[in-house]
């Protein structure tokens, strides 16, 4: 994605959207898009449209936003540390765009790796499997085969 791609996308996003993804803001747990959305697809950056969780990877942690035990591809995630608001937390980017994405935590399924992806909706666009094939994403339907 160049310069010129990103500055478009960029000004088709909400102004929500681009405070988290630029911003590094957060949306309101329990009243965003996808903390609980139980459809089986994939979730892309709003502003590269790069594939970063599948809903197979999703899970109820009861925080309020959409959580992941791991990426899509591990290669599409920067990890950078957050010192902000009096913590420190490791933030989570998306490679392509650099949009700010949310935060990984070390207090995930045990079983799954033990990571929780805490993720803003804002930063996502949801792709159900009925619509991977004309969304251009036909590569990622055999993930739920």
């Amino acid at each position: 994605m160049d310069e010129k791609q990103k500055s478009e996308r960029l000004k088709q996003l909400t102004k929500l959207q681009y405070n988290v993804t630029q911003k590094a803001s957060t949306e309101h747990p329990f009243k965003n898009e996808f903390y609980d959305n139980q459809a089986e697809g994939i979730y892309v950056d709003i502003v590269s449209g790069k594939p970063l969780f599948s809903s197979k990877d999703q899970y109820d942690a009861g925080c309020g936003w959409p959580s992941f035990t791991k990426p899509i591809d591990a290669k599409e995630i920067i990890e950078n540390k957050d010192r902000t608001h009096g913590m420190v937390r490791t933030e989570v980017k998306s490679v392509e765009a650099d949009s700010h994405l949310g935060h990984v935590f070390p207090d995930g399924p045990i079983d799954k790796g033990g990571l929780r992806y805490c993720i803003n909706s804002a930063a996502l666009r949801f792709i159900p499997t009925n619509k991977l094939e004309e969304e251009g994403y036909k590569e990622y339907k055999q993930i739920f085969e």
